[in-house]
């Protein structure tokens, strides 16, 4: 039996290949094109503890000042599960906001060898980055259902 190679393995996100799905974005190589996509790729991100790139796509207005990871934790996600995408839903509509958009989803994850869920729609606006001009998605917050 032949083991997949890291590049041809599914993305964390549940897409497909991490190199043709949520990579290119962590990487730079490219600008997720909607919000779902940047919140996939975020999920990716967490996966992988990248600080960098979850603080560059966090909106500026809400981004964290303390560290997103301590050294001591130990939490391992899962899977996801996008439940709905607000434009999905919008797109017919006469007046949508093409620069704001909403994510629900749910993250599975375990945490001390025990399984938890975070259930959150997310907010995202689309604007110029500060950095370099490019119009990218940004995270802005999120609420949790009940």
């Amino acid at each position: 039996m032949s083991k997949k190679s890291p590049a041809s393995a599914r993305c964390p996100c549940g897409g497909p290949a991490l190199a043709t799905c949520c990579g290119p974005y962590i990487e730079g190589a490219a600008i997720a094109p909607t919000a779902e996509a940047l919140m996939r790729s975020r999920y990716t991100a967490y996966g992988q503890r990248n600080e960098p790139y979850l603080l560059a796509t966090w909106h500026a207005s809400t981004r964290p000042t303390e560290p997103l990871f301590g050294a001591e934790e130990k939490l391992h996600w899962l899977g996801l599960e996008v439940k709905s995408s607000l434009r999905l839903r919008q797109r017919k509509a006469e007046h949508a906001d093409e620069e704001r958009d909403t994510v629900e989803f749910v993250a599975r994850f375990k945490v001390g060898g025990r399984a938890e869920r975070l259930h959150e729609v997310s907010n995202f606006v689309r604007e110029a980055d500060p950095a370099d001009g490019a119009l990218r998605w940004f995270y802005v917050d999120g609420h949790f259902p009940q």
